[in-house]
């Protein structure tokens, strides 16, 4: 039966005038049907185009392309505009002191010491009830990620009244480092600080191993979502925890939501501020360094800036950035990019698009940019300067005009002995603990490439520091404009670089959004507001 039947006799058919005017009607339709996929692939077309003004632009003869022929910023220029700033720079030097030290006019320190640690504020320490059964997770990725996974580890073993067994650190292809948790942290003290929150054991009991043929492997590996909410702990996890006593979540990294019920948001402040330090190894040697950074910046009353500079091989191959080394350096990339991500840049339809990806700002910043920002933010030879890094592309190269802006620029290598460094040789995340020490106690941190070390050091840093992150955080969008023009004067970027130092100073002291990380804005989550004098005055 069709379906105008129920209502009746048919309508007759449509006079012929009536169908033209129906078929003009459809036409116009369908034409305004096909117009999103004409403009869709005119868009197409338009990017296949613009990528191949970014990133097939040859040079002949080692000659600089025209500014014509590639948009502006898409080509590292930057060695050719250093080469025609630099006697001003140094030239600017001299007379830098009369101005006063750029440590003292970094910050707007009036503004900030709003904010007061206070990590305990919303757990207590009380009995704890009988455990429901043993939390097992494994830690991926470096040392920060690794950070993160235990703190979201206590967090969820607080919320399901879990004991927590000391993480499992999973031997990762890139960082590849063997280290075990007490190898980089301090185990002992993790348990006893977190005893009257959360159980902490450094291994399961004999009679649960027993229960799984003594073997981990077969207790069950629960496959939880990233971002998984608190509710979905409660319904989905915490049954098969009582029902078998122990659990697995491997892996674990960014397996909780954000947005979390303040008591188990307290717990990850807790953890990550109060129980978890590094391991007594790492903290002799690190503290060590410290003070010799401190005695090597004597001419600026023991302040000194460091530098989390990610121009590693492998960080300059992620990236999929070319910067000036031409055939040999591509070659390179490719055997980089292959050894560690096994074909992931080689599958069909993957476009590396290196001119876009520096306009994006995507690209990690050389040392020779990282020195002509900070010289343009008024910080001169003088000023002591500590480079965090692994081992830096073509250091030799590239290392050798961020020496000549700021000579007295110290590493690892250059602070610690041979044979103090021996013992954490070959593991780069010990390595990477020394780093974050010596930058967490630095008076500003420049952070060049974003990644989880400048995400826990600036939120750490914020911690100490009353709120605020004295931390320096390009545009890197912005710079590569800088960069690449030719004709720019040395007075219009310096002017540039201390809009972007007073920008940072601003950014600062941010506090969490919704969705935000607690690792990078701890207030309100972890810190509490100070009252300033006239306030607690009217409060008395």
């Amino acid at each position: 039966m069709h379906g105008f039947s129920r209502l009746g006799t048919p309508p007759p058919p449509p006079s012929r005038h009536h169908r033209s005017k129906i078929t003009g009607a459809s036409f116009r339709r369908r034409l305004f049907l096909l117009l999103p996929p004409l403009l869709y692939i005119l868009g197409i077309l338009l990017y296949i185009s613009s990528s191949f003004n970014f990133d097939h632009v040859l040079t002949v003869n080692n000659v600089l392309p025209s500014h014509h022929h590639s948009p502006p910023g898409s080509i590292y220029t930057t060695p050719h505009l250093f080469q025609k700033l630099w006697p001003f720079m140094d030239s600017y030097t001299a007379n830098a002191t009369i101005h006063g030290n750029q440590f003292m006019k970094a910050w707007n320190i009036e503004e900030h010491q709003r904010w007061k640690p206070c990590a305990k504020r919303s757990i207590r320490a009380t009995e704890l009830p009988e455990s429901n059964g043993f939390l097992i997770i494994e830690a991926n990725g470096g040392l920060n990620q690794q950070r993160l996974s235990i703190c979201d580890a206590v967090a969820v073993a607080g919320l399901l009244n879990a004991t927590l067994v000391i993480p499992i650190f999973h031997l990762n292809s890139v960082w590849r480092d063997s280290s075990k948790f007490g190898h980089i942290f301090d185990e002992e003290f993790f348990i006893q600080t977190l005893g009257n929150h959360v159980r902490v054991v450094k291994e399961l009991p004999d009679d649960i191993l027993q229960r799984f043929d003594n073997n981990i492997s077969n207790i069950v590996n629960l496959r939880v979502k990233a971002w998984s909410s608190s509710t979905h702990y409660l319904q989905k996890v915490l049954p098969q925890l009582l029902e078998m006593g122990a659990v697995r979540i491997a892996p674990f990294s960014n397996r909780l939501a954000q947005q979390v019920p303040s008591k188990v948001q307290g717990l990850r402040c807790f953890a990550n501020f109060g129980a978890l330090r590094f391991s007594e190894p790492i903290r002799t040697l690190a503290e060590s360094m410290v003070d010799r950074m401190v005695k090597h910046s004597v001419q600026s009353g023991g302040k000194y800036v460091s530098v989390h500079l990610r121009f590693e091989e492998d960080m300059v191959a992620f990236s999929c950035c070319e910067y000036d080394g031409g055939e040999e350096e591509k070659h390179e990339m490719d055997i980089a990019r292959e050894r560690s991500w096994r074909g992931k840049f080689r599958r069909r339809h993957r476009i590396i698009r290196p001119g876009a990806n520096r306009v994006d700002g995507r690209c990690p910043l050389t040392p020779l940019e990282v020195g002509m920002m900070l010289r343009g933010m008024g910080f001169d030879k003088k000023t002591t300067v500590y480079v965090a890094a692994g081992k830096i592309y073509k250091e030799e190269k590239y290392m050798a005009p961020l020496k000549q802006m700021f000579p007295l620029l110290h590493t690892k290598e250059t602070l610690a002995t041979r044979e103090e460094l021996a013992q954490f040789m070959g593991h780069s995340s010990r390595l990477a603990a020394l780093d974050y020490t010596v930058c967490l106690h630095s008076e500003v941190f420049v952070t060049t490439q974003g990644g989880n070390f400048p995400h826990f050091l600036m939120g750490h840093r914020r911690y100490m520091y009353g709120g605020h992150a004295k931390t320096v955080k390009p545009d890197k969008r912005k710079l590569v404009l800088l960069f690449d023009n030719p004709n720019i004067r040395w007075e219009v970027f310096k002017r540039q670089m201390q809009e972007m130092l007073h920008h940072s100073d601003q950014k600062g002291s941010e506090v969490k959004k919704v969705g935000g990380s607690l690792y990078n804005f701890p207030m309100p989550d972890c810190m509490c507001k100070q009252l300033d004098s006239k306030t607690a005055n009217i409060t008395l």
